[in-house]
């Protein structure tokens, strides 16, 4: 990793002419016509809530399997392949997502997680569970990426480093917040139904903020549009 980090190294570029009053309207406001510390808190939110929902089938998804009568193994081979349809998520949604931007992006992204979730609790048969789990693997890698570039578009390249870092820990928070409660709901309820449900309702957090936001953007006035 040291001579690649010093192959790539190269002198940053002079972000004072590029980023001086940028992205930042005239009365302390992004393009969104929100303050930056509101934006920064919304994102904040999202990535907690739609964490919580990720986490649900990829940290439970052995024990849930095993939970079915099916077995670890059949788990296993599950979330191998939604981790590894993740891989192909990742770089579709880098594509999608240079050309829709982060917020149609976070929100195309959670609404399909939101689907691929709903779909677990009707259908709960081990062919079924192979394709959903597929299914999720491919709706949900775009997700996290698709934080760093809202930031990248609505906040000062300057501040782009604090802000990524600050909504990725968020991410890893959900992370973490959701695979504990998911445990701690089936160990209340005796079933994963009511943790596939609690990710569902997290995600809807998710889908609401992205929603609410791209509403704004697509209403922002003509004037901020060159802040973007």
């Amino acid at each position: 990793m040291l001579p690649l980090a010093l192959f790539l190294r190269r002198r940053p570029p002079d972000l004072a002419a590029s980023s001086s009053g940028a992205r930042v309207a005239p009365g302390g406001t992004t393009g969104l016509g929100i303050s930056p510390a509101a934006l920064q808190t919304l994102l904040i939110i999202a990535g907690v809530s739609c964490c919580v929902a990720m986490s649900m089938p990829q940290v439970h998804m052995v024990a849930y399997c095993s939970d079915l009568g099916y077995g670890a193994a059949r788990g296993a081979q599950m979330l191998s392949l939604m981790l590894g349809c993740g891989i192909v998520s990742r770089l579709a949604f880098g594509v999608i997502s240079d050309r829709i931007g982060g917020l149609r992006t976070l929100l195309v992204g959670a609404g399909l997680q939101g689907l691929s979730l709903l779909l677990f609790l009707p259908f709960d048969g081990l062919v079924s569970l192979y394709l959903i789990s597929a299914l999720f693997g491919l709706f949900q890698g775009g997700i996290v990426p698709a934080y760093a570039i809202i930031v990248r578009e609505y906040f000062s390249p300057t501040e782009a480093g604090a802000r990524v870092g600050a909504v990725l820990m968020a991410t890893l928070l959900g992370m973490a917040l959701g695979g504990w409660m998911s445990g701690a709901l089936f160990d209340l309820a005796g079933s994963y139904k009511a943790a596939f449900a609690n990710g569902i309702l997290w995600n809807l957090v998710t889908l609401s903020i992205a929603g609410w936001l791209l509403r704004r953007h697509l209403r922002r006035p003509k004037s901020t549009v060159a802040l973007v």
